[in-house]
């Protein structure tokens, strides 16, 4: 069974339009909405983000709908940077649409490095199904930046590569290890996960109830 082309729209958020990619499963009703944050704007990161595209890919595979957002100043999105807060209200905003439009329950929340940190900031608004947060930006990484990354959910999935060289995985440990949240770290892989994508989508897909 053929699922639905993507569907690109444009929705409004509180700094202005908001981009946003929707994949739908084929088939009858989903079984509920994934909101998946791409990587740093600054630096490059867009909806079109392999790691995200991955995790997109993943759950429309396990019957959820995928909505993937462009950051403010990205794309079509309006608006500029806000450091996290901003745009944790902007996925907020795009939550709210995709809860109106698709009837969905609590919503799965997943995002990459700078991505990731956000929707732990959005999950203590939204009550979350379940996360997924892949190379997580936690504490003083590259580039002179520091983040504070929220506690989250213990059914969470934390991902993160051996020798991540932006976000040294002995910072998502030290975040990590007062919630007792295990991490599964992927042997020789770098924050980008080059050429190991796949094994994010087979760790999401082990963790997941059919």
């Amino acid at each position: 069974m053929t699922r639905p082309p993507s569907e690109r729209v444009l929705l409004d958020g509180p700094a202005g339009k908001i981009e946003c990619v929707i994949d739908r499963p084929a088939g009858g009703a989903a079984r509920g909405v994934a909101l998946v944050a791409h990587p740093h704007p600054l630096f490059g990161g867009s909806l079109d983000n392999k790691v995200a595209q991955t995790m997109a890919k993943t759950f429309v595979e396990l019957g959820y709908v995928a909505l993937r957002p462009n950051f403010r100043g990205v794309g079509a999105s309006e608006g500029e940077h806000d450091e996290g807060r901003g745009e944790a209200d902007d996925l907020l905003a795009v939550l709210e649409y995709a809860t109106a439009r698709f009837h969905a329950g609590p919503p799965v929340l997943a995002g990459f490095s700078f991505g990731a940190y956000v929707q732990t900031l959005v999950a203590r608004r939204a009550s979350p199904e379940r996360m997924v947060l892949v190379g997580a930006a936690a504490g003083f990484v590259s580039g002179a930046r520091s983040y504070t990354a929220e506690p989250v959910p213990a059914n969470s999935i934390v991902i993160h590569g051996e020798l991540d060289e932006t976000v040294p995985l002995a910072n998502v440990l030290a975040w990590a290890r007062p919630q007792d949240l295990p991490v599964v770290v992927i042997p020789g892989a770098d924050h980008f996960f080059h050429r190991r994508l796949h094994i994010i989508k087979n760790i999401i897909k082990g963790s997941w109830k059919s």
